[in-house]
């Protein structure tokens, strides 16, 4: 009967699998985004030139980010699926008032200012996108048939014209792209996303009379850095280094 004395090596790995429960934590994603966190922490630190400053105010970030994440990550699967169509056409709603009512900076008008809070809802966007996709997609067949596959692109579409009239090319790319990964992933056929890519190819010289100056100098400053290697092209240029 000595082996009831041996100690059990489960035991922490139980507990550690009863805390991942509890909390609703996926480790492996835990450990990526810290790692993400570290990595961009330290990119920061050299490119603000070892400012103390900053560090305290990226390390205030990233702790805040932490406890929503946390916090997020308790509510219920079923609580965010009911919500998640209210929540998208509140964002489309806000995005509409700042066309409209927003404020003006550096050439945009992107902020809406409520009371003494002034936030971005494009960020917003970024989330309640991909919520609604999933919650369109959910209950319906896989792959997508035709009708599916044009109700998604319409999710997608409206919210990236809504940005992209702010202007803001980067993030309305940015969500446009990650719906595209999500219908990607929920088993498009490799021929639509053939014909979609050549289609995409061949738009891309008719978008550079649609863009404004500013995104047209981006491109250009991406494409030749050199050309402006102490302005527009420093960053490019010193990422390569």
């Amino acid at each position: 009967m000595s082996f009831f004395l041996l100690p059990d090596k489960s035991m922490p790995t139980l507990r550690l699998s009863r805390i991942q429960s509890m909390l609703h934590i996926d480790p492996w994603l835990l450990l990526g985004l810290i790692s993400l966190m570290a990595v961009g922490t330290i990119i920061l630190f050299s490119a603000s030139g070892e400012s103390t400053i900053q560090m305290e105010r990226q390390a205030f970030r990233i702790g805040l980010a932490m406890l929503i994440m946390l916090t997020t990550a308790q509510i219920s699967p079923r609580f965010l699926k009911f919500w998640t169509p209210w929540i998208f056409f509140a964002m489309l709603a806000v995005l509409i008032a700042v066309l409209l009512i927003g404020e003006v900076g550096k050439g945009a008008q992107r902020w809406l200012q409520i009371g003494f809070i002034s936030f971005q809802p494009s960020e917003l966007m970024k989330l309640a996108m991909p919520m609604m996709l999933a919650w369109y997609l959910a209950n319906r067949s896989v792959p997508p048939n035709f009708l599916t596959l044009i109700g998604s692109l319409f999710i997608i579409l409206i919210s990236t014209l809504l940005i992209a009239k702010q202007p803001d090319l980067g993030t309305a790319l940015l969500i446009a792209s990650g719906g595209m990964a999500m219908l990607f992933l929920s088993g498009v056929s490799w021929r639509i996303v053939s014909f979609a890519a050549i289609t995409a190819s061949l738009c891309l010289p008719i978008l550079w009379f649609f863009m404004h100056d500013y995104q047209k100098q981006r491109v250009i400053s991406f494409l030749n850095p050199e050309q402006d290697p102490l302005g527009a092209g420093y960053h490019i240029i010193q990422s390569k280094i």
